[in-house]
């Protein structure tokens, strides 16, 4: 079994992310589907971003900048980390598409991440957290930031 999220405020009423993150966790805690969320949580934003890329380029930078608008009133350290992220994943869908393969590729990550997310939650005999709020999408790559700062002895 895995550990709750821990809150990252002691001794202070909960914050909107800690319960966020809670809840979230709740559908999150065979160690299996854990795992399968560590990589195709990541996965998925990168299919998203190549997807709306391909779109246009403004469309996966609105997108992301609304995002970033959604963390930053969450948490800072997330933001940060969110924002670094969102770098690393629009270099990446950069290079795809200047090797003229952002599409096929982005496609076939989107499908084979989303089949081992729910071979995740079959394992955990839950449905997906967004099933029941939209916005699990975007506490997906937090809860994955979370494990990670916990491991780490940071606080966000």
């Amino acid at each position: 079994m895995t550990q709750p999220i821990e809150n990252a405020a002691v001794d202070t009423p909960e914050r909107k992310v800690d319960a966020l993150l809670a809840h979230y966790s709740l559908s999150h805690t065979h160690p299996v589907n854990e795992l399968i969320h560590y990589f195709a949580i990541p996965a998925i934003m990168l299919s998203l971003a190549g997807l709306m890329f391909a779109i246009h380029p403004a469309v996966v930078l609105v997108f992301f900048g609304a995002s970033l608008v959604y963390y930053a009133r969450l948490s800072g350290p997330f933001t940060i980390c969110m924002l670094l992220g969102t770098s690393v994943l629009l270099t990446i869908v950069d290079a795809l598409n200047q090797r003229g393969i952002l599409v096929t590729t982005s496609v076939a990550i989107f499908v084979v991440a989303w089949i081992f997310q729910f071979i995740g939650h079959h394992l955990e005999g839950k449905k997906p957290s967004f099933f029941e709020d939209i916005q699990y999408l975007w506490v997906g790559p937090l809860f994955v930031l979370s494990k990670l700062f916990t491991r780490l002895g940071l606080h966000w």
